[in-house]
């Protein structure tokens, strides 16, 4: 079965078809405006989650360098607000994960796009990202053997699709994902 999601942009699609389980719809219950799911809407969400055979992947894409892109040349992903923002959508999206009984290991990847990027950048943002999940407070509790993240890397659209692991999913331009 194929299971295709496109991105808020609409101009990448992401395949999952390889995957056990994914979604896209996260948002959808936290951001209901009628409240069938309660007054949730303070809850951020990541944009996909990827289930394979070893880990539950959490997701987020942001992407600054596609045409109409908004104030692309004003988007500062190594800000500390932005920072703060992709750290809280992964905490958020735990709640979710609970509730779904999806209790395997963690990884949080960012795919990220902007002018500018570079590996290097990159680099930075996911050192400072990774400040703010939660590596030390696991560390404070290694003898219980719990974790609530096992990693987390930055990568953009073309070392997601070349990893091992993650390009099982590839991310594509709308226009060639129907091949």
């Amino acid at each position: 079965m194929s299971i295709v999601y496109i991105e808020e942009n609409g101009q990448y699609s992401l395949d999952c078809s390889k995957a056990i389980w994914s979604t896209d719809r996260i948002h959808t219950y936290y951001q209901d405006s009628s409240h069938q799911y309660g007054h949730l809407g303070f809850l951020c969400d990541v944009d996909f989650v990827i289930e394979n055979e070893k880990n539950i992947l959490l997701v987020e894409y942001k992407n600054a360098s596609i045409p109409g892109a908004a104030r692309s040349g004003a988007f500062r992903p190594e800000s500390e607000n932005k920072l703060e923002n992709v750290a809280k959508k992964f905490y958020d999206s735990l709640h979710w994960l609970y509730l779904k009984g999806k209790d395997k290991p963690k990884k949080y990847i960012y795919i990220l796009e902007y002018p500018n990027g570079n590996s290097a950048s990159r680099l930075m943002i996911r050192n400072k990202l990774q400040k703010k999940l939660p590596f030390d407070l696991q560390g404070n509790f290694a003898a219980m053997g719990r974790k609530i993240i096992e990693e987390v890397k930055v990568v953009n659209i073309s070392e997601w699709n070349a990893d091992e692991e993650f390009g099982m999913y590839p991310l594509k331009p709308v226009s060639s994902s129907a091949t």
